[in-house]
């Protein structure tokens, strides 16, 4: 008798984020598409989109989606890095301030979003606020095995792994 394994809800969601991000480097410069009108009036405040961005070419075969949730406390920071993968970024709680090598410093609230580029130097990445936290939520899309962020010292070469 054949043995069947009932599928985890992880697994799901995992190859849906695959399909969706597949779908992505399939066709990189298509902006995402949302239509209210297939669900009627309601449609429209039920999905919003919060960022289209191309992404760089990538390996198909090889993609793996991260999913990380980065908390500071207050007036916490981290230190320069870079990031191999692309990242979006979402805004869940408080305010960050944030700065890429050669754009402006920015702050986000919640449910704004930012894209980095791969091996952008990530200059300020702190809590904007003193007194309370900020959590933000980082999908990385890499298409090869690597640390997720890599120290950058005050000179601006890569230096070392951050896990």
């Amino acid at each position: 008798m054949l043995a069947v394994r009932p599928i985890k809800k992880v697994t799901v969601v995992t190859a849906l984020l695959f399909c969706g991000v597949a779908a992505l480097v399939s066709a990189p410069h298509q902006p995402a598409v949302l239509n209210p009108q297939a669900s009627g009036d309601r449609g429209k405040d039920r999905a919003r989109a919060l960022l289209t961005q191309a992404l760089p070419t990538l390996d198909g075969g090889h993609l793996k989606i991260f999913l990380v949730e980065v908390n500071y406390g207050p007036g916490e920071s981290s230190s320069a890095h870079s990031h191999p993968c692309p990242v979006i970024g979402y805004v869940v709680e408080g305010m960050l301030r944030s700065q890429v090598q050669g754009q402006p410093e920015q702050v986000y609230k919640p449910g704004e979003t930012f894209y980095e580029p791969p091996n952008g130097v990530h200059l300020v990445s702190a809590n904007a606020s003193s007194t309370q936290r900020a959590r933000l939520l980082a999908y990385f899309v890499c298409d090869h095995e690597t640390p997720l962020s890599i120290e950058v010292p005050q000179g601006g070469t890569k230096k070392g792994t951050v896990p």
